[in-house]
C-alpha cells in the first residue's frame, strides 16, 4: 500500500499532526547557516573533481584527528586497535541471511554466542542478549522487564543517571500505567537515605549508573541491599571498561545489567551506531528481551549455534510480545566481543587504572587553575565535573581556538548547574593535550559566577 503523501491536504494534515504551520517551521531547530548551505558545484565535473570538492568540505568539519576531545557522557574518544575492524569486516560475519536460518548463519550466530559469552564475564551476571541498539534502550527495556515480571509499578530513578537516559526510560513508560520517582542526589551521587526512604512494597525497580552521569562512583553495593530488602529488583547501568577495576553488577547483587557498549572498540562516529548490552541473573533469563545465540549439537553430533529460548512468533505478537525490540546490533557487538578477546581480563584491568591516572592527573591540574573549583570530593573514574570560573561563549571560543572539543557545559541538561563541566579523560590524553587544555582555561578572564562564593564550592543537591 502506497502511503507517501501526494496532495497539499495531505501533507498540511500531517504537518497539524506534529504541531507545526509549515515545513520550514519543522527545520527551525537546525542552525539557519546549515540550513542555508548550498553546495557550489560546476555541471558536469568529473568523479575526480567531485572528491575533491567532497574532501574540501569534510575537512571544515572538526573531528578527534584535528582536535582533542575532553568530551564524555557516554561516548569516549577511547584507542581502537586496528585488529577490531579488520576481523569484524571478514566475509564469515557480513552475511544478509537472518540468524533464524541457522544453517546460512553460523559465523553470524556464533559471534554472538561469544559476545554474549564475554558480556556474562565481564558483567558477572548469568546470561546475556546478542545486543540491544544503545545504553538508554537498553536501560528502559530493563525497567520494562522489571515491570513485567511481579506487577509492581514504581521505578525509582536517581538524578544521577545520565539525563538522555532518563528521558528515554520515561517515554518508554509513557502509557504503561508506571510511576517514575526521582531519587535526589547529595554531593554528586545518590542520596541513599533518601533511597531508602522512597523503597517500599510498590518499587519494582532502583536504578543505578555506576560510574554516574558525573563519573562519580556510587555506592552500588548499598543501593542493591535496600533494593533486595525491599523486594525490588536492581538495575545497574555500568561503563563496561570500568569493570576492569571495579566489582561488576554480578558480584554486588544487580538482577539486570546494561550499558553503553561504544567503549569497547567502537568510534564514536558522531553518536552512533553502537550497542546496548544488556545481561541478567538466571530467574529473569525468560523474560530477557531480544535475541539470544545459544550451542547445540547438529543430528550428526557436530557443534552448532542457534537461536534459542523465543519463538518468531514472540517478535510479532505486539502488545503480548516480551519486548518490540526483534533485531541487534550484530556488527557494533562484534567489535566489542573482538575488542574484549583482544585485550583480555588482565588488559581491560590496565586500561581501567589507565583513564583513573590520566583523569586524577588532569582534575588536580585544573584545580590549580584560579577559577576553578570543586564540585565534589567523592571518588571518580574516567569524568569529572569541576565549576570553571569563565564566560561560557568565551571559553568556548578559547577551546576551539585551541584545538580542543568539550568539555560539556552542564547547564545544558539544568540551568542550576551555570559554569559546570564535564571533562572526560580517557587513556590517549597526553600531558601535551592537558597542557592545551590548562591553556585554553588560563587564557580566558576570570567571571563572577562563583564571586560570590569562592574556590572549594561543593554542589550538594542536584
Amino acid at each position: 500500500m502506497d502511503t507517501v503523501p501526494h496532495t497539499s491536504k495531505d501533507k498540511e494534515k500531517i504537518l497539524e499532526a506534529i504541531g507545526v504551520s509549515s515545513f520550514e517551521e519543522l527545520l527551525t531547530s537546525i542552525p539557519k547557516r546549515l540550513r542555508d548551505f548550498r553546495w557550489d558545484l560546476p555541471c558536469g565535473v568529473s568523479e575526480l573533481e567531485l572528491a575533491a570538492e567532497l574532501r574540501g568540505t569534510a575537512v571544515r568539519n572538526t573531528d578527534f584527528t584535528s582536535a582533542v576531545c575532553y568530551l564524555g557522557a557516554g561516548n569516549y574518544d577511547h584507542f581502537i586497535p586496528a585488529v577490531v575492524e579488520r576481523l569484524a569486516h571478514r566475509s564469515e560475519f557480513m552475511t544478509s541471511y537472518t540468524p533464524y536460518q541457522g544453517e546460512a548463519s553460523q559465523g553470524t550466530l556464533q559471534s554472538m554466542y561469544e559476545y554474549q559469552t564475554l558480556i556474562c564475564e565481564l558483567t558477572g551476571m548469568d546470561a546475556s542478549n546478542a545486543s540491544m541498539y544503545d545504553g538508554a534502550s537498553g536501560l528502559a527495556e530493563a525497567v520494562l522487564l522489571a515491570l513485567r515480571s511481579d506487577g509492581r509499578k514504581k521505578i525509582l530513578l536517581p538524578q544521577t543517571v545520565h539525563p538522555e537516559y532518563r528521558a528515554v526510560v520515561r517515554t518508554y513508560l509513557s502509557y504503561v500505567g508506571a510511576e517514575v520517582v526521582e531519587v535526589p542526589a547529595l554531593d554528586g551521587a545518590v542520596d541513599l537515605a533518601k533511597l531508602r526512604e522512597l523503597l517500599d512494597g510498590d518499587a519494582a525497580a532502583v536504578v543505578i549508573q555506576q560510574p554516574n552521569f558525573f563519573g562519580i562512583l556510587e555506592d552500588a553495593p548499598e543501593a542493591a541491599e535496600a533494593a533486595r530488602k525491599a523486594g525490588a529488583h536492581l538495575i545497574a547501568c555500568v561503563n563496561p571498561l570500568s569493570l576492569g577495576i571495579l566489582k561488576p553488577p554480578g558480584e554486588y547483587g544487580a538482577d539486570i545489567a546494561v550499558g553503553e557498549g561504544q567503549p569497547l572498540g567502537n568510534a564514536v562516529s558522531y553518536g552512533g551506531p553502537h550497542f546496548g548490552f544488556f545481561a541478567v541473573k538466571e530467574p529473569l533469563l525468560r523474560k530477557i528481551p531480544g535475541r539470544i545465540a545459544g550451542m547445540t549439537v547438529d543430528n550428526a553430533g557436530r557443534r552448532a549455534f542457534v537461536l534459542t529460548l523465543q519463538a518468531r512468533e514472540q517478535h510479532i505478537r505486539r502488545e503480548k510480545a516480551t519486548s518490540n525490540i526483534c533485531t541487534n546490533q550484530a556488527l557494533c557487538a562484534l567489535k566489542g566481543a573482538i575488542y574484549l578477546a583482544l585485550l583480555g581480563r588482565e588488559g581491560i584491568r590496565k586500561l581501567g587504572l589507565l583513564n583513573v591516572k590520566n583523569a586524577r592527573e588532569t582534575y588536580e591540574r585544573l584545580l590549580r587553575i584560579r577559577g576553578v573549583s570543586e564540585f565534589s570530593r567523592k571518588p571518580f573514574f574516567n569524568e569529572f565535573v569541576l565549576y570553571v570560573d569563565r564566560p561560557e561563549e568565551k571559553l568556548k571560543e578559547s577551546f576551539r581556538r585551541n584545538g580542543i572539543l568539550g568539555p560539556l557545559p552542564l547547564a545544558r541538561f539544568d540551568a542550576r548547574m551555570r559554569s559546570a563541566y564535564l571533562f572526560a579523560v580517557t587513556e590517549k590524553r597526553t600531558p601535551a593535550d592537558l597542557d592545551r587544555l590548562v591553556k585554553a582555561i588560563e587564557e580566558t578572564k576570570e567571571g563572577d559566577y562563583l564571586a560570590s562564593t569562592g574556590r572549594g564550592i561543593k554542589q550538594t543537591h542536584f
